[in-house]
């Protein structure tokens, strides 16, 4: 059975910093695509953030380009979201996901991965 489960959200003023974490049971997070998903209420779901299976590349969204940072933590087996300068538009329920498959990359710009976690809440405060 497998569970992505996120950490680390909550509330902070506009400029402000929040890491989230995102760790597994049943999963194996190391050659595997993992990224972030966030929806803000009464908005479509958009992809944040992905690294690529093997960790050579990465996607951000544009913008959050510059404030966000994706890392895989030692060892391994957590996947993180460092998030500065934060806005309020940054405001949104934000959601692990991981790949289907380990060594492939997939197109989530219009495929839905394979695992998601529960969501975790950011809110931004201006």
């Amino acid at each position: 059975q497998v569970q992505l489960i996120e950490s680390g959200g909550g509330l902070v003023q506009a400029g402000g910093s929040l890491r989230l974490s995102c760790a597994a049971s049943g999963l194996t997070f190391s050659s595997r695509q993992m990224g972030w998903f966030r929806q803000a209420p009464g908005k479509e779901r958009e992809l944040v953030v992905f690294i690529s299976w093997s960790g050579d590349s990465t996607y951000y969204l544009d913008s959050v380009k510059g404030r966000f940072t994706i890392s895989r933590d030692n060892p391994k087996n957590t996947v993180s979201l460092q998030m500065n300068s934060l806005k309020p538009e940054d405001t949104a329920v934000y959601y692990c996901a991981a790949g289907q498959t380990r060594y492939r990359d997939y197109e989530w710009s219009r495929d839905s991965p394979g695992y998601w976690g529960p969501g975790t809440q950011v809110t931004v405060s201006s």
